[in-house]
């Protein structure tokens, strides 16, 4: 089994991305939001609240992202999500896209049995 971990930079793909990787079967994702150290560095944004009337209050709105986590079957899995996830944002080479990892899973226990691949030892 693999964990994947995408750091989705524009949160207005999020829908998007859920909705392809469920295509794909992958369901059990973990959804955090999440800012890093770049966007906590730079220069607050004014919000679009403040732009509709809501006050002083919305300078201070950061722009943050999601980070998602989820565990899959096998490395191809891992593949079709990156696929999907980079026909949506485009090329994560490039910039302000996101960052896609993966890892094998040595154990893992409590996850559903059509995700474990077949002999797997999680006693």
């Amino acid at each position: 089994m693999q964990m994947v971990m995408l750091v989705l930079d524009n949160p207005d793909r999020l829908d998007e991305v859920l909705d392809a990787w469920r295509a794909l079967g992958v369901s059990g994702v973990t959804i955090i939001e999440s800012s890093g150290l770049y966007r906590r560095r730079e220069p607050k944004r004014v919000g679009a609240r403040y732009a509709f009337g809501m006050g002083l209050g919305a300078q201070n709105v950061e722009v943050g992202h999601y980070t998602l986590f989820v565990i899959v079957p096998d490395a191809a899995t891992v593949q079709n999500c990156l696929e999907a996830v980079e026909s949506i944002v485009g090329d994560l080479s490039q910039p302000n896209t996101g960052v896609f990892t993966a890892w094998e899973l040595p154990f893992v226990k409590g996850v559903p049995d059509h995700l474990r691949n077949p002999g797997d030892d999680l006693s």
